[in-house]
């Protein structure tokens, strides 16, 4: 008994252990978790220490002046810190001036403007990076070069900013307030929030002259708007109609194509429509109209069958025999007997889709609006400018809301026993980005201008076949010019909104006129610069009458006064010195989604007005996308802020701005919902701090990426790293130049060491391919030709090559050691100057810790400095053929090294199968050992033993490498050395199989035969290598 208790009190004591173990042991979990950041404390201390150190702190620098750098630098990049205080200083220093009356060649860009109601998105940094990039590498090349900054004034965007926040903070629409009050506040709201995004531009470090910041609806640009309306106009060219235009009921305004977002919905499907009205969509209705003369009835279909309350006619196909008892005869509309024409049309009706017939209603279709005009058809208007039915529509529906009337239409033609049923219908809806309604169309008269002799001259400056001037880049973009310029329809430039440029037009209202509303009558219409000019010409058409003015309350097209850009922006219609010296500008670079809406309404209204093209080169960049590749948008709430990369946040913070743009009514509340949401998914940690540098070269560097962007924040980061690789590059360079050194005058590359000759001669390659690149457009790839050099050839090669040379100070390396100084200070002047570009802060911040030249007057900035250009007696292609062949063996070196424990510095042994490949390797095993980390180097020829028990390489057809070791796999060495004989042997089958073909000699130049045979050589010499390492006594591993 007492056995059996001992026995349960150990299993007792067991049990408790085990859960005393199980405890402690998620205790250490727990606190092993935690030990990084108890780790840490000491090194925040220690950092602490070293921030203390007045040596590698900054001093203030007073705003504008200089920045001041500490004697140290600190042993990591912080980009807040290499970024503070230049930007104010280039600025003051007026650096990105441009002068009207330089002997220096002009380049100019206008920046596209910004909405004033736009905060900073990663598009807008796109654009910046690439600008900028071109403009500073213009201005370090020599030329006087113009980037002029400006805001649009935006006006259906603003005007529903400030609507809704007069909603909000005052519950008032703007019809209560009055146009006069609400444009009051609409300039008290550009006066306070717009303008932040050229603010943010400046983060970004774009080097825009300020001196002639712009706006389009400041007095110069207003007064270049009213010239371009008037002259144009007195040309013919803009004239008003009654038309049919695409219409924002919730807005009351017309809207223009690229105001409209296209909804594919595929079946029934219910949508809100501006945030909160239900309605449902993909439905065709089908119905009866009754015929006249007891001929029966004739049955339509629709997507919007409140419209028939506007119908006035229906059409057939002439051809189709259904119906050729119907020519000429009428159907009866069943809510107020209008008669319905039967007519004829074979453009519009296809006979063998649904019924074979189509109801027409010509005031509110495209379509049906053609036919209308094709067949003389009125054209009965149902709507209200808010999207009500009116008096037309019949007692019984006036005053409903449309989509509420699609309910009663529907329920009326039941009572009636016209309905006919319903089904799924496909189909694309349009809606408006900015309300987010569903648009109509409304026939209003409307301001237009004639486009069809303008796009003429547009199209020929592209693709004419004589003398074409201006050129599209990505050239794809040229068959879509040609294609919307083509086909191009006049312009509606009215919209019916108070905040904007308006119209300078004015009505006439004749003292004896029975109609005194505006618009009444036609031709009463007078067009001036001011209200004086209308009265002179009013006076003048109307002699001896009495009349009142009432202008046109209407407002342009944004887009108008965004044609006018490149000329208004340089004083235009006054004959400014700006305008003398720097239009044409040189290149318009934007967005390829408004080639169409922005390029080639500028190309057509300045060679119209300014008598040339704006510009002679258009690139189009691609579009930013998520990480996921989906289009940013208010809605999926997925964009990104950029100054937020640039300065780094927590999710908290990121919450907050977005709170602070819903109480600016730049967002709503449902749009600020969806984006937390979304940044939780996206950020859960936040963003990490990258720097402005960091971002840009990122965004240049995608432009490889066809006509969309997919942007990783990851990407980001890592380029952020590799400034830390810069900076490091530039501490230690500092320590092995000494406190005393001095550049030379002049470099001989001749008398230099070969790794001096080598990083020379393929610095002179990265300048020839970055500038190449850049004349080209080729952004993405001038950004790695900068960056492979800085970082795979500099940093990777020549930096660890040269350090023997620092080692101690042996005589024997003192001439070699001075020489790699001086090649060292000039890479790192050339590189700086070369990257400068694509990241102006930690350049300029590197740059000017560099020595100066004795007697040499150097620039103040690097901002101003010259671009590097090649130097030919740098140019080595032996030397670099030499380099090429000691880094392919350096690194099968370290790929075997990888095989061995970690800091093991190996023997080695190379075997060449040619004297030159000894002589070359013989020369350089110093580079070799140095590179490659060993403790020695032999170098054997090809009938020389190699030591048992090595790890084999094979390099190429002429070289082999081993390194020694002590025990090994052989049967997993042989697997490796028989895999690489597999690959190399497909090789050699697919190539011999090519040049085997028939008609292979006579198809291919002569250049690809030598280049295969070339290859194919050396793959026959590169399978000899491997079999015969395979057969080695000592059994190579691989």
């Amino acid at each position: 008994m007492e056995s059996r208790e001992l026995k349960k009190e150990e299993k007792a004591r067991e049990k408790d252990l085990k859960k005393l173990k199980a405890a402690q042991k998620a205790a250490a979990a727990k606190l092993q978790k935690q030990q990084p950041a108890a780790a840490s404390k000491p090194e925040i201390k220690k950092n602490a220490k070293k921030e203390a150190n007045p040596l590698e702190v900054d001093p203030e620098t007073p705003l504008g002046e200089k920045k001041r750098l500490s004697d140290q630098m600190t042993q990591n990049y912080n980009p807040s810190a290499v970024e503070k205080s230049w930007y104010e200083w280039w600025e003051k220093s007026n650096f990105f001036h441009a002068d009207s009356k330089s002997s220096k060649p002009p380049f100019v860009i206008v920046l596209p403007p910004p909405n004033v109601t736009g905060a900073l998105h990663i598009g807008h940094a796109l654009t910046a990076a690439i600008e900028d990039t071109i403009i500073r590498w213009k201005r370090m090349s020599g030329y006087n070069t113009l980037w002029v900054p400006g805001m649009d004034h935006a006006g259906i965007a603003t005007q529903v900013v400030v609507e809704n926040k007069i909603k909000m903070e005052q519950n008032l629409n703007r019809h209560q307030i009055g146009r006069e009050r609400f444009l009051d506040e609409v300039w008290k709201w550009k006066n306070e929030y717009g303008g932040t995004i050229l603010k943010q531009l400046r983060r970004l470090g774009a080097s825009l002259d300020w001196s002639r910041e712009c706006f389009t609806m400041d007095e110069k640009r207003s007064r270049a708007v009213t010239e371009a309306f008037v002259r144009l106009h007195k040309l013919g060219l803009i004239y008003r109609d009654d038309r049919l235009v695409t219409w924002d009921c919730h807005m009351q305004t017309a809207r223009s194509d690229s105001e409209l977002e296209e909804k594919d919905i595929k079946e029934r499907t219910l949508l809100k429509v501006c945030k909160d009205e239900i309605v449902e969509f993909g439905v065709l209705t089908s119905f009866a109209y009754p015929l006249e003369g007891d001929l029966g009835e004739i049955v339509v279909a629709t997507t919007r069958v409140e419209t028939m309350l506007g119908d006035t006619a229906i059409a057939i196909h002439p051809d189709d025999p259904k119906y050729k008892h119907l020519h000429g005869k009428f159907a009866v509309h069943p809510f107020n007997g209008r008669k319905l024409k039967i007519v004829c049309d074979s453009v519009l009706v296809d006979m063998k889709f649904g019924t074979g017939a189509v109801k027409i209603t010509p005031a509110h279709d495209p379509d049906d609006f053609e036919v209308g005009k094709r067949h003389d058809l009125d054209r009965i208007t149902i709507f209200t400018d808010d999207g009500k039915i009116n008096a037309n529509g019949g007692e019984e529906f006036e005053g409903m809301p449309r989509f509420t009337a699609r309910v009663a239409v529907t329920q009326a033609l039941k009572e009636k026993g016209l309905y006919r049923g319903d089904k799924n219908n496909e189909m694309r809806l349009k809606i408006c980005s900015r309300s987010e309604d569903v648009v109509e169309y409304l026939v209003k008269p409307q301001w237009y201008v004639n486009c069809k002799g303008m796009a003429e001259d547009g199209l020929n400056a592209v693709i004419g076949d004589t003398n074409t001037k201006l050129g599209i880049v990505p050239k794809q973009y040229v068959a879509e010019w040609q294609r919307w310029l083509e086909n191009i329809r006049d312009w509606c430039i009215s919209r019916q909104l108070w905040w904007g440029h308006r119209i300078p037009a004015w009505y006439v209202v004749l003292e004896d006129d029975q109609l005194k509303g505006i618009g009444a009558y036609d031709n009463r219409w007078v067009v001036g610069r001011t209200e004086q000019e209308a009265q002179v010409e009013a006076s003048r058409l109307f002699a001896g009458k009495k009349f009142q003015l009432l202008q046109d309350p209407d407002v342009l097209d944004t887009w108008f006064s965004s044609g006018l850009f490149p000329l208004s922006v340089l004083g235009w219609p006054d004959d400014t010195e700006d305008l003398k010296t720097f239009y044409p500008t040189s290149v318009l670079e934007t967005g390829h989604d408004i080639l169409f809406f922005w390029v080639a309404r500028m190309v057509m209204m300045c060679m119209k007005l300014g008598g040339d093209l704006p510009f002679t080169k258009v690139y189009l960049h691609p579009m930013v996308r998520d990480s996921h590749g989906c289009k940013m948008s208010k809605t999926l709430g997925n964009g990104i802020d950029p100054l937020d990369i640039i300065n780094g946040a927590t999710l908290e913070e990121l919450h907050e701005r977005l709170d602070k743009r819903y109480e600016e009514g730049n967002l709503t509340f449902d749009e600020v919902n969806t984006a937390k949401e979304r940044q939780k998914k996206d950020f859960p940690d936040g963003i990490k701090e990258c720097g402005t540098d960091a971002l840009r070269f990122a965004l240049v560097s995608y432009t490889a990426q066809s006509d969309k962007l997919n942007l990783n924040i990851q990407r980001v980061e890592g380029y952020r790293e590799w400034c830390n690789k810069l900076w490091n590059a530039i501490r230690f360079a500092m320590t092995k130049l000494g406190d005393d050194y001095t550049p030379p005058i002049e470099i001989d590359p001749a008398s230099m060491p070969f790794s001096c000759k080598w990083i020379l001669s393929v610095l002179n390659k990265a300048i020839s391919e970055t500038v190449a690149s850049l004349e080209s457009y080729e952004f993405s790839d001038a950004a790695t030709a900068v960056y492979s050099w800085w970082r795979y050839q500099l940093c990777d090669v020549f930096i660890e090559v040269i350090k023997p040379y620092f080692g101690g100070n042996d005589p024997a390396f003192a001439s070699a050691r001075r020489s790699a100084q001086d090649t060292l200070w000039l890479c790192l002047d050339y590189g700086l100057r070369l990257l400068h570009p694509f990241m102006p802060f930690v350049t300029e911040e590197l740059w000017q810790r560099l020595p100066s030249k004795i007697d040499s007057v150097r620039k103040e900035s690097i901002v101003i400095s010259e671009y590097p250009f090649v130097v030919k007696s740098w140019t080595n292609d032996d030397v670099e053929s030499e380099m090429d062949m000691i880094e392919s063996v350096v690194k099968s070196l370290r790929s075997l090294k990888s095989q061995l424990p970690p800091k093991v510095r190996p023997a080695a042994i190379v075997r060449c199968r040619t004297n030159d490949s000894r002589d070359i390797i013989k020369g350089h095993d110093m580079e070799i050992v140095t590179l490659a980390k060993l403790s020695s180097l032999t170098v054997l020829s090809e009938n020389d033993d190699v030591p048992v028990g090595c790890l084999v390489e094979v390099v190429n057809e002429s070289l082999s490498v081993f390194l020694k070791q002590g025990s090994i796999n052989v049967e997993a060495e042989l697997g490796k050395l028989r895999k690489k004989m597999e690959e190399t042997q497909k090789q050699i089958d697919t190539l011999t199989k090519t040049t085997s073909a028939a008609g292979y000699q006579e198809k291919a130049s002569v250049d690809v035969r030598q280049r295969d045979e070339e290859k194919l050589a050396s793959l026959l010499q590169e399978i000899l290598s491997l079999k015969e390492a395979s057969e080695q006594p000592t059994l190579p591993a691989f």
